[in-house]
């Protein structure tokens, strides 16, 4: 692998604007933006392509189904006030065009959890079973 390249095959300039755009971008959003719809939001990740052209931004959001959906509407409308903001505080020449996606991988390891604990109860009644004394 080239030296300059830093972990997935990213360049470091690469690595730098993903930093630079989910540091701004979450700088934004913690002071507010103007939209009622948009909740309890944070940016977990971003994935720019090869060229720097485009930013995918996983966002998480705090909240029922109904708000999520909502907030997830109100940033994908908001986009170009985040598009022009970004392109004012960034330091590169050019401004990668953003989308917002849900990140989903906490609720994901959440479920993964539950499931572990479950079938960890299950194996500790099976246990259970085992270490008591048989019935004639």
């Amino acid at each position: 692998m080239h030296k300059s390249r830093e972990k997935h095959g990213k360049s470091r300039r690469q690595c730098k604007i993903e930093e630079q755009v989910k540091r701004i971008l979450g700088d934004i959003l913690q002071v507010g933006a103007n939209d009622p719809r948009i909740g309890f939001v944070s940016v977990v990740r971003v994935d720019t392509t090869g060229d720097l052209k485009n930013a995918r931004v996983y966002v998480s959001i705090m909240g029922e189904d109904v708000e999520v959906e909502k907030s997830l509407e109100g940033l994908r409308s908001a986009r170009s006030y985040f598009q022009r903001e970004l392109g004012h505080r960034m330091s590169s020449r050019y401004t990668p065009v953003i989308s917002f996606v849900l990140d989903e991988s906490i609720e994901y390891s959440e479920r993964i959890d539950r499931i572990l604990s479950e079938l960890n109860v299950n194996v500790d009644r099976e246990d259970d079973f085992e270490d008591s004394p048989p019935t004639d």
